[in-house]
């Protein structure tokens, strides 16, 4: 699978950096930014699970290329 839609990416990378907030949280402020990493991380799933639905495909392949996909775009991550 190659032909990945850009909101697909654009989702995951959300998500991911939602998770990495939660570092050195604790608390409420813990439970406030889980809850934003949850939605974010549920919208992925919605949207890979519509994007296998649609194409036909296995979700957890759809998943993996998002997750490549995503990967190609941050050849460094120090410059996001």
């Amino acid at each position: 699978m190659t032909d990945i839609p850009d909101e697909l990416i654009r989702l995951e990378r959300t998500a991911e950096v939602e998770r990495a907030r939660l570092a050195g949280l604790t608390g409420e402020a813990y439970d406030e930014q889980r809850r934003r990493f949850c939605a974010a991380s549920d919208a992925v799933h919605e949207a890979i699970t519509a994007r296998a639905e649609a194409t036909g495909t296995d979700p957890h392949e759809v998943e993996q290329a998002v997750r490549r996909a995503l990967r190609q775009t941050q050849e460094d991550p120090a410059v996001e």
